[in-house]
C-alpha cells in the first residue's frame, strides 16, 4: 500500500510519501548496528535517559500541535489525540526518571559464590505498528529500547505517515543520535528481509491477528523473540449490583472512544439477567446521543473510522451478524449525505455461539450484548473467546469483583472502570492477543540479555 495521509473525515488526499528503497534500508541497519556496539548504547545509561527527559518535554510543550497531526490523519476526537499526545510524554518521562532503577544489577542468592543478573542492549528491534494510537504506540517500544541501548528501526502503517515522520523529528529534536530511532515506510517483503538480518535482534508487532502470525513466524524461523499486541473482544460486566447509571456511561465510552478503534475496547457486554433491560436501555440513550461530526470540533463525540476499507468492513461484519440471527437493536449502517468514513453507533442483540461474530472482533462502534443468570455463566461466556487482552467488571461487591477478575483469561481486567493504560502498569494479553508485555518494569526487560555474573566462592 502506498504511503498516504488521506482526512478520513472529508477523504481528501493531504499528502504521498516516497516509500525507502533496499540501499536506504540497508543504511538504515548500518547506522543503526554502530550505534548500538558504540558508547551511547553500552556506556553510562544517563546519556539516554537525558534525551527521554526532553523528548518528554517537548511533547507536552507542543500538545495542541501534535493533536492535530493524528486527528487531521486518523480521525481520532481533537480531545482524545490530546490524551494520546499527554500519555507519550509521561512515557518517556517514567522511563526517564525509573530506567536506570529497572536496569541495575540484581543480586541472587548462591552456594556457587556471589552472583548477581545484569541487564544489556541486544542490538536493533524492528517496530512494527498500528494507526490506532500513532504516537502512543511508537512511544511503548522506544521509550524503554532507548533506555535500555538499544537500536529501533519502525515500520509504521501506511495510512499515518505524517505521524511517523513528525514522530521521527520530535526524538531527533530530543538530542538522540542518528540511528537510535529510525522510521521506514517499507513494504512487507522489506519487512522480512529485515527481521531477517542478523543485526536485527528482536521485533515488536502492535496490529492484527494475521499480521501477528506472520511476524512471528518469521521471527521464529530466524530464532528472535517478539512481542505481539494483537485484537482483542473484551468483556465489559455488569453485575446484578452494579451501579447501573455509571456502568451505562462508562460502557458506551468504552465502546466509541476512538470510534471504537481500540483493541481494548470494551466490545461483548455481558450483563446479568436482573439488570439487563434497565442498563440496555440506558446505554441505548447514551448511543443515541452521540454527536457525529468533525474531529476537530470539540463538541463532536464520534469521529469518522480511520480509513474507507474500515467503514467497508465493518458494514459487512454487522451484516452477517444480522443475517446469521443477530438482532440490530440500534444502528447498523454507514452513515450517508457526507463524503467520511462514517458508521452509525450500533447494538447487537441474541448473539448465538454460532454467528460468526461472537467469535469476531470489531473494530468500530459496535456493541455485542449478552445476558447470563450468574457469575459462572459470566466467566464462562467471557472466557469463550480467542482473545484475551482486557476486560471490565462492574459491581459494587470488590470481594466479588476480585475473585472475577481472577478467573477472566486476559491480560488485563479493571474493576469499575473500562480498561485503561498507565506508563507504570504492563500492558499485553494472552491466547490470540499475542504475548509479552509494554510499558512498566516489565516492558524494558523484554529485549535485554539478563546476563548472569557468578564470581566463584572460594574452595
Amino acid at each position: 500500500m502506498p504511503y498516504q495521509t488521506i482526512n478520513p473525515f472529508n477523504n481528501k488526499l493531504i499528502k504521498e510519501y516516497p516509500t525507502h528503497n533496499d540501499k536506504q534500508v540497508e543504511e538504515a541497519l548500518t547506522t543503526a548496528h554502530a550505534l548500538y556496539k558504540s558508547d551511547w548504547a553500552q556506556g553510562d545509561i544517563k546519556q539516554r535517559v537525558k534525551v527521554l527527559h526532553k523528548l518528554s518535554e517537548l511533547m507536552a510543550s507542543r500538545v495542541d500541535e501534535l493533536a492535530e497531526v493524528v486527528s487531521v490523519e486518523m480521525g481520532k476526537l481533537i480531545g482524545q489525540s490530546r490524551g494520546e499526545v499527554q500519555i507519550c510524554a509521561d512515557i518517556a518521562k517514567f522511563y526517564a526518571e525509573n530506567a536506570e532503577e529497572f536496569l541495575k544489577p540484581v543480586p541472587y542468592k548462591s552456594d556457587l559464590g556471589e552472583a548477581w543478573v545484569e541487564h544489556h542492549p541486544i542490538g536493533i528491534i524492528l517496530a512494527v505498528e498500528p494507526w490506532n494510537f500513532p504516537f502512543y504506540q511508537l512511544m511503548r517500544v522506544l521509550a524503554p529500547n532507548l533506555a535500555s541501548g538499544n537500536s529501533v528501526l519502525v515500520k509504521h502503517a501506511s495510512i499515518v505517515p505524517h505521524c511517523a515522520e513528525t514522530f521521527e523529528k520530535l526524538v531527533s529534536e530530543a538530542g538522540a543520535p542518528k540511528g537510535a530511532y529510525t522510521n521506514l515506510f517499507i513494504s512487507q517483503d522489506q519487512v522480512a528481509s529485515i527481521i531477517d538480518d542478523d543485526r536485527v535482534q528482536g521485533v515488536a508487532l502492535t496490529g492484527s491477528e494475521k499480521a501477528g502470525a506472520i511476524v512471528a513466524a518469521r521471527a521464529a524461523g530466524k530464532l528472535k523473540k517478539s512481542t505481539l499486541e494483537l485484537g482483542g473482544n473484551d468483556v465489559f460486566a455488569v453485575l446484578d449490583d452494579a451501579d447501573i447509571d455509571h456502568a451505562a456511561k462508562a460502557g458506551a465510552q468504552a465502546r466509541v472512544s476512538n470510534a471504537g478503534q481500540v483493541c481494548t475496547a470494551a466490545k461483548r457486554f455481558i450483563i446479568h439477567e436482573k439488570v439487563a433491560d434497565e442498563f440496555l436501555k440506558k446505554f441505548t440513550e447514551h448511543f443515541k446521543a452521540l454527536k457525529i461530526g468533525d474531529p476537530l470540533d470539540i463538541s463532536t463525540t464520534l469521529g469518522p473510522l480511520s480509513s474507507a476499507d474500515a467503514v467497508k468492513t465493518l458494514s459487512k461484519q454487522v451484516d452477517d451478524a444480522v443475517k446469521h440471527g443477530a438482532k440490530l437493536h440500534f444502528g447498523g449502517k454507514k452513515v450517508t449525505g457526507n463524503p467520511g468514513n462514517f458508521f452509525e453507533p450500533t447494538i447487537l442483540t441474541h448473539i448465538t455461539r454460532d454467528n460468526p461474530a461472537y467469535f469476531e472482533e470489531f473494530f468500530g462502534p459496535v456493541a455485542q450484548v449478552y445476558i447470563v443468570k450468574n457469575d459462572e455463566e459470566l466467566v464462562k461466556l467471557a472466557n469463550d473467546s480467542h482473545y484475551g487482552l482486557g476486560g471490565s467488571v462492574f459491581t459494587t461487591d470488590l470481594n466479588r469483583a476480585r475473585k472475577l477478575a481472577s478467573q477472566i483469561e486476559t491480560g488485563m481486567v479493571y474493576v469499575n472502570s473500562p480498561t485503561d493504560t498507565a506508563a507504570e502498569l504492563p500492558f499485553g494479553g494472552v491466547k490470540r492477543s499475542g504475548f509479552g508485555r509494554e510499558l512498566s518494569d516489565l516492558g524494558i526487560k523484554e529485549f535485554v540479555n539478563q546476563k548472569l555474573v557468578v564470581l566463584a566462592a572460594k574452595s
